[in-house]
C-alpha cells in the first residue's frame, strides 16, 4: 500500500523523496556469509567486509526493488544513494563504529534535478566519505537513514517529513499515543528517557528537519493508505511542529 500511495501522490503532482533502510536484510546476508554482526547503541559496527555487504544490499537489492515496484505501478522513480552527486558528505564517527558516518554537508542538486524531471528519488542510506578520510580508506560510509531523512528535509525545506514505522506513533510515559508534539515537548521526551530505542533517532531527525520543514510526522506505515491519509491532514500517528 505504501508504494501505491507514493505512486498516487506523484500522480497528484507532489514532489516526493523516499529514504529507505534495510538493516534486517543486511543482517541476513551477513549471516549467509558467516560474518558476525555487532551493534553498539542500536547501530551496526561496520568493518570493511560489512561495508561491502551494506553497500550491495542497500544501494543494490533493496533500492532497486523499491524503484522497480514504483515503476511497475506506473510511477517514475530513480534510485540513488547519498554518494551519488555528493548528495551527502560525511565524516567517520569514531574508530569503535568502523565505517559509520555522520552527515556534515548536503548538496541537493541531484535531488532537484530528479524532482524537476518528474522522478521520485529513492535514496539508500550511504554517504560519501569526504571529510578527514585516511589514505586507503573506502570512499563510502554507512549512515543511519533517520538522520539522513532529517537532513534532507531541512535542506530541501520540505513541506512535511513523514516517518513510516511499525508503531502507532510517539507514546508518553504511560503508553498513550501523543497526536501532537511541539519541538520543546519532543526534546523533553528525549531528555527524560520516555523516548527510547528506534524512536530516539526519529525524534532527533524530526527536530532537525523542523529547522526548515513545516511539520514532521511519525506514523504506522502498516495501516492501509497511511501515507495518503496523513498527507490529507487526517490525525494519523504523531505530528510534530516547531512551536
Amino acid at each position: 500500500p505504501i508504494i501505491e500511495d507514493v505512486i498516487e501522490l506523484q500522480r497528484r503532482g507532489y514532489d516526493i523523496v523516499v529514504v529507505h533502510g534495510g538493516a534486517r536484510l543486511v543482517t541476513e546476508w551477513l549471516e549467509r556469509q558467516g560474518h558476525p554482526t555487532r551493534f553498539v547503541r542500536g547501530e551496526r559496527v561496520t568493518d570493511r567486509p560489512t561495508l561491502e555487504t551494506v553497500t550491495a544490499v542497500l544501494a543494490g537489492l533493496v533500492n532497486k526493488e523499491i524503484v522497480a515496484q514504483i515503476n511497475a505501478g506506473g510511477g517514475r522513480a530513480v534510485g540513488i544513494s547519498g554518494v551519488d552527486g555528493r548528495l551527502t558528505t560525511s565524516r567517520q564517527r569514531n574508530d569503535e563504529m568502523g565505517y559509520v558516518g555522520d552527515v556534515r554537508q548536503v548538496d541537493p542538486a541531484v535531488l532537484r534535478s530528479l524532482l524537476g524531471a518528474g522522478f521520485v528519488p529513492v535514496i539508500a542510506p550511504l554517504s560519501f566519505f569526504g571529510i578527514d578520510r585516511p589514505e586507503g580508506a573506502p570512499a563510502i560510509l554507512n549512515i543511519n537513514g533517520d538522520p539522513l531523512a532529517g537532513e534532507l528535509a531541512a535542506t530541501l525545506k520540505a513541506e512535511r517529513l513523514i516517518f513510516l514505522t511499525d508503531v502507532a506513533g510517539v507514546s508518553d510515559g504511560h503508553g498513550n499515543i501523543l497526536s501532537q508534539l511541539s519541538v520543546p515537548e519532543a526534546e523533553e521526551l528525549l531528555k527524560n528517557g520516555v523516548a527510547s530505542g528506534g524512536m530516539i533517532p526519529k525524534l532527533r531527525a524530526c527536530i532537525r528537519a523542523l529547522s526548515g520543514t513545516r511539520t514532521a510526522c511519525i506514523i504506522d506505515g502498516r495501516q492501509p493508505h497511511a501515507l495518503l491519509r496523513v498527507t490529507a491532514g487526517e490525525g494519523v500517528g504523531t505530528t510534530i511542529r516547531p512551536g
